[in-house]
């Protein structure tokens, strides 16, 4: 019989996908009005790359997804809080 290590150890750590999220969510709504912003006061180079970044996140929210739905499947369901 293996004994499962417990959460938040070395060799285990927690997964924050949850506050990866958040935080993904509030960089895409951010980069999105410093690009309006940039593009209408004409500083095109800061508005595309706030365009770049805003697509950098997307892939992220999009990888965290993924992440998350494997964990539920693994977990069988079980409920996490922001941090976990």
């Amino acid at each position: 019989m293996t004994r499962q290590k417990p959460d938040g150890t070395h060799d285990h750590p927690y997964s924050a996908l949850n506050l990866r999220l958040a935080l993904a969510g509030f960089g895409l709504v951010f980069a999105g009005v410093l690009a309006v912003i940039s593009f209408a006061f004409g500083l095109t180079w800061l508005g595309w790359f706030s365009v770049l970044l805003m697509a950098v996140t997307v892939v992220d929210l999009i990888v965290i997804s993924r992440r998350r739905r494997q964990r539920r499947r693994e977990e069988h369901g079980a409920p996490h809080s922001l941090f976990e």
